[in-house]
């Protein structure tokens, strides 16, 4: 079996055995500047819809580069339907989130502004950026989807039937995380709040919602960054994908 390609681009474009795709100028000038391919050299695409396929550049021209699709390498395959909501934090941290949010599998990204979120503003394009750049690093077969940020009111009113939303609790009151979500399955989703923690107004809401489960994340004090990661990590290993083996 031919060595399978290092290099795979996220594209919107459908994809098939003969078909032909042109890149725009930013994967142009990564493919032929930075990575120094030339015609014929072999790369992988994946749109999220059709699976992953190999594909050989065609040629480069100004601003643009075309490649033709060849055999299909993997199918598309079910991924946990598994949201994080999370309370932005600042740009370099955001960053990180998104990326290690979709290296470990979420499906969806939602910035959520609650009382004590401090930052104001936030960059969707750019963590759709980062999250595409992590999907193609990490051989996933699909990027999350990246919401518009939205107040956590409004979040929580168009919560959607039959998600479960496992809320981390920073107080210490809340049951274990690992007997939280025992017998977990379906959709869901994890909420963490802002590096102050939530009002206690808001912990009083969302513990009177009967979709919300709350959860402790052990003895000590995260961040908000780091308890996203731990929370995703840990509902991947009793609930999610982590229970099957790699797919290459």
């Amino acid at each position: 079996m031919s060595e399978l390609p290092k290099t795979r681009l996220f594209v919107e474009n459908e994809l098939a055995d003969g078909i032909s795709v042109g890149l725009d100028a930013a994967r142009a000038h990564f493919l032929k500047s930075v990575l120094r391919l030339a015609p014929g050299a072999a790369v992988a695409l994946f749109n999220g819809r059709d699976g992953e396929f190999l594909a050989r550049i065609d040629g480069f021209g100004k601003g643009w580069c075309s490649v033709t699709v060849g055999r299909r390498l993997r199918p598309q395959a079910a991924e946990p339907d598994l949201w994080l909501a999370f309370a932005p934090v600042k740009r370099a941290r955001i960053d990180f989130v998104a990326e290690k949010a979709t290296e470990l599998g979420a499906s969806a990204l939602l910035p959520v502004f609650t009382e004590r979120t401090v930052v104001d503003r936030v960059n969707v394009e750019r963590l759709r950026a980062n999250a595409v750049e992590a999907a193609e690093q990490t051989e996933r077969l699909s990027v999350p989807a990246v919401h518009a940020p939205q107040p956590l009111a409004a979040l929580l009113a168009g919560w959607p039937a039959g998600r479960r939303l496992l809320l981390c609790d920073e107080t210490g009151v809340a049951p274990p995380v690992a007997e939280a979500l025992a017998g977990a399955a379906g959709p869901w989703a994890i909420l963490v709040g802002p590096e102050g923690g939530f009002a206690p107004a808001e912990l009083d809401g969302l513990r009177n919602l009967a979709f919300v489960t709350p959860a402790g994340l052990g003895p000590r004090v995260l961040r908000s960054d780091t308890a996203a990661l731990a929370a995703l990590a840990v509902f991947q290993a009793l609930a999610g994908d982590w229970r099957r083996s790699g797919s290459r």
